[in-house]
């Protein structure tokens, strides 16, 4: 991910810098207002292309998923490309706002003189800045929402469908206010890519094609609750389902009002349609599923998606697998493919971190799986009994000097202690792998 923003912001900061040292300014032209000049020049190049990026990740495009990491990698990327384009945008903004204060401190002389239009073209420019200013204020207040967790998920994904016109009119803006020398040079160039790769996110966005490629429609044939808190949820699916590899997740729509929700399958690929989805009431939707869905309501799955895949394990590695409460599911799906048995048989030692023991609705399943698979040695951690995992007893039985990996599934603040203590005991090389996946 940083690799990415960093490499992007870097190209359009050298375009720019390509152009400004390149440029040759009227003479009496003022140090400080041609600094203004420049930092609006680059502000903007910064903020429509990171969005521009925004909007391009919003496609899901799978074939990012190798480069970055993982689908929730690609969600990731996008999120924080988002709030730095709106950061830009309002640097942008402010420093537009400095023209009353340039004024006040060096008066109007050494100006930089404006580019003249005329006809359409000056009033479709007074459109585009106008749309710019508005479509900014606009951004600036979603970024807020965004931020703002407490704030429902159900009126921000609404409001979230405004940002591909929020987008387009920002390409508006840019398009026709960035300097026409720009079309005639790289710089130039690089805009248009920009704008052409988001218009086509944006677009898509608009018109509902996002995921449809890899979209399965189906049904739900069983609905239980384990326990208070946790929705079984199996679904069986038509032709147009592809299969998925063991820890993949999928996004779900079984209700069009509310849209799609990522869910790990808990299930192994079967060859026959059908997955299984463990869900654990999280917040208001998640909450009213085991009362909400039926048996025979039609369902709608995209995917799948996600490298946290049995298929990624480095067999020559020591394997220690880690799952923090809900975060069980894609072991599940690891356990079960591995029933029918293996070339190479996997060796590991699987952590399942929970509150209590007693009323645990995984811990008997996975018992039952493991007692199958001589190789893969089941911990479990109950709070309640005292038992807290750390990275000291992640370390027994392994030798810190070999190649280790980590697979983690649970909360991040577990996973961020434990990642800082292994690196700090660990003296050979460690893989540490997560899969973070959050809607906004």
């Amino acid at each position: 991910m940083k690799t990415l923003l960093a490499a992007l912001i870097a190209v359009i900061s050298l375009a720019w810098a390509s152009e400004a040292l390149n440029t040759v300014s009227p003479a009496g032209t003022h140090p400080l207002w041609l600094a203004r000049q420049e930092g609006l020049y680059l502000s903007g190049l910064l903020s429509i292309g990171l969005m521009s990026l925004t909007m391009l990740l919003a496609t899901r495009p799978a074939w990012l998923e190798t480069p970055l990491g993982g689908m929730d990698r690609v969600y990731r990327t996008h999120k924080w490309a988002g709030i730095l384009a709106v950061v830009f945008a309002a640097v942008h903004w402010l420093i537009e706002m400095s023209d009353d204060i340039l004024k006040g401190m060096i008066g109007r002389e050494g100006r930089l003189p404006k580019e003249k239009f005329a006809g359409l073209l000056d009033v479709m420019r007074d459109l585009a800045e106008d749309m710019g200013e508005w479509a900014i204020y606009a951004v600036l207040a979603m970024l807020a929402i965004t931020l703002w967790k407490k704030f429902p998920y159900r009126p921000w994904r609404f409001l979230h469908r405004a940002m591909p016109v929020l987008y387009l009119m920002l390409v508006f803006h840019a398009a026709l206010l960035a300097p026409q020398a720009y079309w005639l040079r790289p710089t130039g160039w690089l805009l248009g890519a920009l704008l052409l790769a988001g218009s086509y996110g944006a677009l898509r966005s608009l018109f509902g094609t996002i995921g449809q490629a890899r979209q399965a429609r189906g049904e739900i044939i069983a609905v239980e609750q384990p326990v208070s808190g946790i929705t079984s949820v199996r679904c069986q699916l038509g032709d147009g389902w592809r299969g998925h590899r063991p820890g993949q997740f999928a996004l779900v729509t079984f209700e069009a009002g509310e849209g799609a929700h990522p869910f790990t399958i808990a299930s192994a690929d079967r060859g026959d349609g059908s997955i299984t989805f463990q869900i654990k009431a999280l917040g208001d939707y998640t909450g009213r599923l085991a009362t909400a869905l039926r048996v025979g309501q039609p369902v709608r799955v995209e995917g799948p998606y996600g490298r946290f895949a049995l298929d990624r394990l480095n067999r020559q590695a020591q394997q220690i697998w880690i799952a923090g409460g809900i975060g069980v599911t894609p072991f599940l799906a690891w356990l079960e493919a591995m029933q029918g048995g293996v070339p190479d048989a996997v060796s590991a030692d699987l952590h399942y971190c929970i509150r209590q023991r007693a009323n645990d609705p995984f811990v008997e399943r996975l018992e039952a799986l493991c007692a199958g698979l001589p190789g893969v040695r089941l911990h479990v951690h109950a709070a309640d009994q005292g038992q807290r995992l750390d990275a000291t007893g992640l370390m027994q039985g392994k030798d810190p000097a070999q190649r280790s990996e980590v697979w983690f599934c649970g909360p991040a603040g577990l996973a961020d202690g434990l990642k800082a203590a292994l690196h700090r005991l660990w003296s050979g090389r460690l893989a540490f792998h997560q899969e973070a996946f959050v809607m906004r």
